[in-house]
């Protein structure tokens, strides 16, 4: 590396002064050491070695020579340490050799031991001795700024303030020039000055965000300072001026003109006032007055997010009263800085100009919410009130009047608005009518607007009181005179304070009432010890008065009944010895037909049942009485010889003589009536007759009724005992009649 005039001269005057240091440390060793001590150490010439950083050559340089007294052709020097043997090397002679180049940024000073040995015995002749051997600095390195810096300050800051400071870092021996730093502006010096450990302050107090709110400086960082030249390096820095209230507000322009329509509702925005300040905004903060005192009860001035002058309605507008307002809206600032920067004409005053739009209305009541009351005893069309709205237009149209509820009992007149009632009213049943009055206009738009009615019902004491607690009342037979049977009370509908008096239409022998003053009475007994076994029911006809105006009263029939009663005097177990209804006569007779009727419908349908039950068993009976005739058979025959062709006798052979017989024909045409008009019988194939044959028949019935899935396993041989008559007969219930040689 090159090196000026300057650099050599400081290197030289570093190996002076290496040298100096070095003598004079070994000529205090030796005073501060005894003889014994001086002995010890003369030999060795050395303490500190030095080679300077980055040095120029070709390698390996010479950095400094071993000498003890003790040293011969027979002798080596040994050194061991830092970078020893690859740095640095030592010879026969001692001298000391580095093989690289130093840099003293990376490591500033090597710590190395030196001996001396016997070359053929390497034994040492010496003790080791420590030395070291210092890298010697050189400027070769620059001053380092680890970034751009960005600092602010408030416009108007009085002289001196700082805003930053800045740091230049240097990598050379801080203890030499080398590695000492100077600042330095390169621009804005006439604002800002920096002093010799960074800090940049302000040199004017008249900063002024508004002309100028950042800067961009150049700061100069050089070592070396005792001299002109060295190493440099130069940063950026920004400088934000930041705001301050220090501008007065004003408005763009000194009139505004806006427009509203008359129907628009409250908080609507008319229209900005615009101001302007130059000012950031967070330091802007106008206040805004209006004037005169019809404008400020119909607008207000607020302020929008930046900070402008915004006219919004307080109440609506109406064309037909006022069609344009006229206003002054004045403009001050607080927390201002004085004297502002701005000055000259400023609006702080701004005339306003608002015309009112007309647009066609529909009616307006004189009222939103109407509330009337009526007595209850009002007589239908008694009138309610009257309502009442009017077009605001200038038209001026007429206004038409209803009520669209069909339920209403209040009607109203179209024209005037006068309501009357369409029934009496009931306060028990509504004591409240709500309702709606339509008002519309006649034109052709026929706007409508709403007003509620509300219709109170007034109280009049017309219903009665009505006992309460007055039913289910019984005595004890062995209650004493004095006792207290019921407490009763009584309620009333009405609207009047529930206070009542009670007393007795008749007297009575066994009872008195007494009034107890809180709305109640009590039943007390005259006389005591009732008979036990006594019906009779002691009836009071007590008298309620309510205090209403005018008063009202009721008569209710008390019913007393006598309960026989233990020791205790307990009613629990207590029942009346009869009740007595209240139903007609015309009732007891309808419920006593209803009762027959049903009795009679019940004795039909047993009856019914029986008989059908009776049936089914005769039919079913496994010793049949019936037996069934065919109606044709395969034979020809007439005359007396077909009349005794079915001898009953025959027939009834079998039966035990002396028992009840009947007439075979009678009985066939009972039960072919019964057959026939049974609905729920068997059916039937042919026309069946019944005879009969009596309980004791060998061949049970020869009807198919009595016919089951059993005959074939019952034995009909007896038929051919019963002569040639029987013999197809025989044949159909299985007995083959070729085997006993009747022909056919």
């Amino acid at each position: 590396m090159g090196r000026s005039a300057e650099g050599q001269m400081a290197v030289l005057l570093m190996w002076m002064w290496a040298f100096t240091l070095s003598v004079a440390t070994a000529t205090a060793e030796r005073t501060a050491t005894g003889p014994a001590r001086l002995r010890h150490k003369r030999e060795w010439l050395w303490k500190s070695l030095y080679v300077e950083e980055e040095k120029a050559g070709s390698l390996p340089f010479y950095v400094g020579k071993l000498n003890s007294t003790k040293a011969n052709k027979n002798t080596k020097f040994v050194i061991e340490g830092d970078g020893v043997n690859t740095i640095f090397r030592v010879d026969e002679h001692g001298d000391i050799l580095a093989y690289e180049k130093l840099d003293r940024e990376e490591k500033s000073s090597y710590t190395l031991t030196a001996s001396l040995v016997d070359i053929h015995t390497n034994q040492p002749i010496e003790d080791k001795d420590v030395f070291t051997i210092r890298i010697l600095d050189i400027n070769d390195n620059s001053p380092q700024f680890p970034k751009n810096y960005t600092g602010s300050i408030a416009e108007r800051s009085p002289k001196g303030t700082e805003v930053l400071k800045v740091t230049a870092t240097d990598a050379d021996d801080p203890t030499t020039s080398n590695g000492q730093v100077i600042y330095q502006l390169l621009n804005g010096t006439d604002l800002f000055s920096i002093n010799g450990m960074g800090s940049i302050t302000t040199k004017v107090n008249n900063l002024d965000r508004e002309k100028q709110s950042t800067y961009r400086i150049m700061v100069h960082a050089k070592d070396m300072p005792t001299v002109s030249v060295g190493n440099s390096a130069t940063t950026m820095v920004t400088i934000n001026v930041g705001d301050i209230n220090d501008n007065m507000a004003s408005f763009k322009q000194g009139d505004f003109s806006f427009h509203v329509r008359e129907n628009e509702k409250p908080a609507f925005k008319v229209g900005v006032m615009e101001v302007e300040d130059q000012d950031e905004v967070q330091n802007k903060d106008p206040s805004f007055t209006m004037k005169p005192e019809a404008c400020s009860r119909m607008f207000q001035v607020e302020q929008n997010p930046r900070r402008d002058a915004v006219l919004t309605l307080k109440e609506g507008l109406d064309f037909e009263q006022a069609a344009k307002y006229t206003c002054e809206v004045q403009m001050r600032e607080d927390g201002l800085v004085s004297p502002p920067d701005n000055s000259g004409k400023l609006n702080t005053r701004a005339k306003v100009v608002i015309d009112v739009l007309d647009v066609d209305e529909p009616p307006l009541f004189t009222q939103r919410v109407y509330n009337f009351s009526l007595r209850e005893d009002a007589a239908p069309n008694s009138k309610v009130g009257q309502v009442s709205a009017r077009d605001p237009d200038a038209a001026r149209l007429r206004v038409r009047y209803s009520i669209d509820d069909p339920n209403c009992p209040v009607r109203i007149d179209a024209n005037s608005g006068d309501m009357y009632t369409n029934k009496m009213l009931d306060r028990e049943l509504v004591p409240l009518h709500t309702f709606h009055v339509t008002a519309a206009e006649t034109g052709s738009q026929g706007l409508k607007s709403y007003a509620t009615v509300n219709l109170v019902v007034v109280d009049v004491n017309d219903n009665a009181p009505e006992l309460t607690n007055a039913t289910n009342v019984y005595v004890c037979h062995n209650e004493a005179a004095g006792m207290v049977v019921r407490t009763i009370g009584a309620v009333d509908k009405d609207e009047h304070a529930q206070e009542f008096y009670f007393s007795l239409a008749k007297e009575s022998a066994n009872f008195s009432l007494i009034n107890n003053g809180n709305g109640t009475a009590s039943i007390v007994v005259k006389q005591g010890n009732f008979e036990a076994d006594d019906a009779r029911e002691y009836l009071l006809e007590v008298v309620a008065r309510d205090v209403g105006e005018p008063s009202r009263s009721s008569t209710t029939t008390v019913a007393i009944r006598t309960c026989r009663c233990g020791p205790d005097m307990s009613k629990e177990a207590c029942t009346a010895p009869y009740v007595q209804t209240g139903v007609s006569i015309h009732a007891l007779i309808a419920i006593l037909l209803c009762i027959l009727t049903i009795l009679v419908i019940v004795i039909l349908i047993v009856l019914r049942r029986r008989y059908r039950k009776e049936t089914m068993v005769a039919l079913g009976k496994s010793t049949g009485e019936m037996h069934e005739q065919l109606v044709t058979y395969d034979e020809e025959g007439g005359g007396e010889m077909d009349t005794n062709g079915y001898d009953v006798s025959v027939l009834t052979s079998a039966r035990n003589e002396g028992g009840p017989r009947q007439a075979p024909g009678l009985y066939a045409v009972a039960k072919k009536g019964e057959a026939d008009h049974d609905r729920d019988g068997i059916p039937y194939d042919t026309l069946h007759i019944y005879g009969y044959e009596g309980p004791e028949s060998l061949a049970d019935s020869l009807s198919s009724l009595g016919t089951s899935s059993q005959d074939s396993s019952l034995d009909y041989d007896f038929l051919q005992d019963w002569g040639p008559r029987f013999k197809t007969l025989a044949e159909l219930y299985g007995v083959d009649g070729s085997e006993d040689g009747y022909p056919y």
